[in-house]
């Protein structure tokens, strides 16, 4: 029996089927759009925990039993969506060491071969194009971008090391300074990644990236997931960190709630606009 949710945003309720939830009618992904648009997606406990460390000294990770199949399914269907995906060189460190997985390309696997054929009609890459934010531009390099033929470009600020900057323009990669000083602006970086023809942007980093892209005013939707647990914990990451915001106008676009999900604990499913003060 297919999956099925509680839609409780927009009204009037009704059960509707989890697959395909994120890819058609609550999707991102416009392909007439002239304005890049920018998503992020974040899975939470109701204590607002989206990575723990059992010491100050051990990077934080995402906690197993946070996790569900519906919400990686989800995850998908809006990666699925993307023409370029962005994260930063602590995401790239951890996958070389097997600390967390492998989410730089769609999987090729029989559950996600219709978002494969998805991507084919809409005229999209096999897989999305690579952007690695770096201020130190110290990380590895991970086989998969070369083993599926990826765009991948590294983005640092204007006070990047010189010698690294040359050093990945040696090996082939082309470096986008997009920032005043050490750190990746989420403006420039946009505005960059626009003028080579990318419309819509996926993040696949932590909280550093998106209060930048908040901050800067570019991010256009977020989707949560909130499950219904508490995790506690002195260390922990949550959503976003950085300085106070001025905060966009977040819109409700469509809630829903799973009470079955397959970790035993009930789940909800936001989705938000954001709105700016231009």
């Amino acid at each position: 029996m297919a999956k099925k949710l509680l839609q409780l945003y927009p009204t009037p309720s009704e059960n509707i089927e989890l697959k395909n939830l994120y890819l058609y009618k609550h999707g991102w992904y416009k392909s007439n759009t002239t304005n890049p648009k920018v998503t992020a997606n974040f899975l939470s406990s109701l204590d607002g925990r989206i990575a723990v460390s059992p010491n100050i000294d051990t990077k934080a990770q995402l906690p197993k039993h946070l996790t569900s199949d519906e919400d990686f399914r989800l995850f998908l269907e809006l990666h699925a969506q993307a023409d370029c995906l962005i994260t930063h060189a602590g995401y790239m460190r951890a996958l070389a060491e097997n600390s967390l997985g492998n989410i730089l390309q769609l999987p090729d696997s029989r559950e996600s071969e219709d978002l494969a054929n998805w991507r084919t009609l809409q005229g999209l890459t096999p897989q999305p194009a690579v952007v690695i934010a770096s201020s130190s531009l110290d990380f590895p390099m991970h086989p998969s971008l070369k083993e599926h033929n990826q765009q991948v470009y590294v983005a640092t600020g204007q006070q990047a090391d010189e010698n690294k900057i040359k050093k990945w323009q040696n090996e082939g990669y082309e470096v986008l300074i997009a920032g005043k000083h050490e750190l990746v602006e989420g403006k420039p970086l946009i505005d960059m990644l626009t003028t080579k023809e990318f419309k819509h942007f996926y993040l696949i980093a932590g909280p550093k990236m998106l209060h930048t892209m908040v901050n800067d005013q570019q991010l256009s939707k977020i989707y949560l997931t909130h499950s219904q647990q508490f995790i506690g914990g002195k260390f922990f990451n949550t959503m976003l960190d950085g300085e106070i915001l001025n905060s966009p106008k977040l819109e409700l676009q469509s809630l829903f709630y799973d009470d079955t999900s397959e970790n035993g604990h009930g789940q909800f499913f936001s989705s938000y606009e954001c709105q700016y003060n231009l």
